[in-house]
């Protein structure tokens, strides 16, 4: 077994602290990686505070992680050390499903593994995640990462990045589509800098009026405030798409009714109680209301190699390991552009 440090909560009360623990030796098809970086996701929080149940205690949170191999098993074909190579959300599924088979691993209709606060395969092992310093990794998980590309901003898009990649291409989002984006944080900012590089005409609809500037900064063709009747009236019935990426309550009714006929408002963002949505909302203008997770691997894969060659990558803010609580602090008050990475250097 190798042994680990990272960081953990005890359970749903505790504060995250120094823990050592044990990961398996690579196998035949391992890959063995040095953590350097490690995104802080909003979803850290919600499941060490076990907001959406059935956490798992003790628990190593972090799936936007970025690193070096160290090691390789003997079957391994795609990686050699020295590699640069990412994890994201998912380390393993049955890979034998309809879904599986259609490379949409996230949806495996047996079981996908989640990078931390999860089991794996035989549903009695937890799994750690990126808020530590190795990771053991199948490699048809692991993701190759362009050396283009500054490794910290890499980190992010393996949650954030494809989150937002993924339904902006299921749905087609390109040239001649007006497009908005609801919340300009750690998956809107993502979601602008995507929908303006497929060719879409993007508006960022916002509570918060001192953020025009960096969302015209990211590539947002217009802003909207959404508490100022006067804007909204002017885009009322007027976007093809809309990504929600909000996970505060609000009114899902208000936004539906800015799509014009067919169009659509996918959700990313997870508000910690039901919304309520009117059959108006959607008849009135034959609008859909959808929703969308991550991507499976290979999507996973064609994200970053466009990312690769598009210079795209998340705005970030490094920490160190110990100032995890205030970054969380912070998170939740929105202090931050527009998302934190922890150099794992300072484990």
């Amino acid at each position: 077994m190798i042994l680990v440090k990272g960081y953990a909560a005890q359970n749903a009360k505790s504060p995250l602290a120094p823990f050592n623990f044990q990961r398996r030796e690579p196998g035949p098809t391992d890959v063995q990686i040095d953590i350097l970086y490690c995104g802080v996701c909003h979803s850290d929080l919600h499941q060490i505070r076990d907001e959406w149940g059935g956490s798992i205690f003790p628990m190593v949170p972090g799936h936007e992680i970025v690193g070096k191999v160290s090691k390789v098993g003997s079957e391994v074909k795609n990686f050699k050390i020295g590699d640069m190579v990412g994890v994201g959300c998912l380390v393993d599924s049955c890979r034998s499903c309809s879904n599986c088979k259609a490379d949409l691993e996230q949806f495996c209709e047996v079981h996908s593994v989640a990078t931390y606060n999860s089991l794996e395969m035989d549903r009695k092992t937890p799994t750690y995640g990126g808020y530590s310093n190795q990771i053991v990794v199948d490699e048809k998980f692991t993701l190759k990462v362009s050396d283009k590309l500054k490794l910290e901003g890499v980190a992010p898009l393996l949650c954030a990045g494809i989150t937002t990649y993924s339904p902006l291409r299921h749905w087609k989002v390109g040239k001649g589509h007006k497009v908005a984006v609801v919340g300009l944080g750690g998956l809107g900012h993502m979601a602008v800098k995507f929908a303006a590089s497929f060719g879409a005409e993007v508006t960022v609809l916002s509570t918060t009026a001192s953020k025009e500037k960096d969302a015209k900064k990211l590539g947002a063709h217009h802003f909207v405030v959404t508490k100022d009747e006067g804007q909204i009236k002017k885009v009322k019935e007027s976007f093809d798409f809309i990504l929600n990426t909000i996970s505060a309550q609000h009114d899902y009714n208000f936004f539906l009714n800015l799509l014009r006929v067919n169009g659509t408002m996918v959700l990313v963002g997870v508000p910690p109680e039901a919304v309520p949505v009117r059959a108006f909302s959607l008849i009135g203008g034959r609008r859909s209301l959808a929703g969308s997770l991550i991507g499976g691997l290979k999507e996973t894969q064609e994200m970053l190699d466009y990312c690769a060659t598009h210079n795209i990558t998340s705005e970030i803010e490094i920490i160190p390991i110990k100032e995890i609580e205030n970054a969380y602090v912070r998170m939740v008050k929105g202090d931050v552009r527009y998302r934190f990475v922890i150099d794992m250097a300072t484990l």
